[in-house]
């Protein structure tokens, strides 16, 4: 495994054991271990373990695909909501040595561990944790960005309550820049997100968010499936028009 056993172990990850090869294979050519971020990145996931953080950290390949898409963009300003132990937030400013990241985590626990990994990891001044609920956190931020005390969102990356996926989704989308990229993960579901029957909350919250971004105007969406060592899931990405 890319993570070399620290991440994705527990029984809900559905693994492939073709998928998780072809991760570990692809990332030690991609990511090898000369790769100046690549030993904090595992010591956050080793960290992350050892508190007892849930084993839901975004896969590498997905969050070096984030890092990669904001160092195209030379995005200046990214938000995450649900930063869990920062992994994705030290894969984005690691990548980005400008880049400056706001997340939003509602859990004190997760937020200490975090900062911990932050700290450890060279980038805490440089990414932001902002502890509480986002749709409290959103209009503060919006605050900031429109009195031009921090810029307009390049990127936003949102996986916290996957209920309130597309009130977070409807909140950012002003505050970001025309060309924006906002990413939803964990839409596909295993591909649950087809079963019409299933009132499951987070199921819901996916198929609300997919349907809702394909007719907001403001937006251009694309729902994207991948399989891996977390098993098969996917994402909606979308561009802020």
């Amino acid at each position: 495994m890319s993570t070399q056993g620290l991440a994705f172990q527990g029984h809900h990850h559905v693994q492939n054991k073709l998928w998780t090869d072809v991760d570990a294979y692809t990332q030690t050519h991609g990511h090898p271990p000369t790769a100046p971020n690549h030993q904090v990145l595992l010591d956050a996931l080793r960290n992350s373990r050892d508190k007892g953080l849930p084993d839901i950290a975004t896969a590498p390949v997905v969050a070096k695909m984030y890092a990669l898409q904001c160092k195209a963009k030379a995005v200046q300003h990214a938000l995450e909501i649900g930063t869990l132990g920062g992994y994705t937030s030290i894969w984005l400013a690691t990548t980005n040595p400008s880049l400056q990241v706001t997340s939003i985590e509602i859990n004190e626990a997760h937020r200490v561990v975090a900062q911990e990994n932050l700290e450890h990891a060279g980038v805490a001044d440089r990414v932001t944790i902002r502890l509480g609920a986002a749709l409290d956190v959103i209009p503060e931020l919006a605050k900031e960005i429109t009195a031009g005390k921090k810029p307009k969102l390049g990127f936003v990356y949102i996986d916290a309550d996957k209920p309130n996926n597309w009130n977070y989704m409807d909140r950012v989308i002003p505050l970001c820049e025309p060309g924006a990229l906002i990413y939803v993960d964990n839409i596909v579901r295993g591909g649950g997100i087809l079963d019409l029957d299933n009132q499951e909350p987070r199921t819901q919250g996916a198929r609300q968010v997919v349907e809702m971004a394909g007719k907001d105007e403001r937006v251009d969406s694309v729902v994207i499936q991948f399989v891996g060592e977390k098993g098969h899931d996917g994402m909606l990405m979308a561009v802020v028009r």
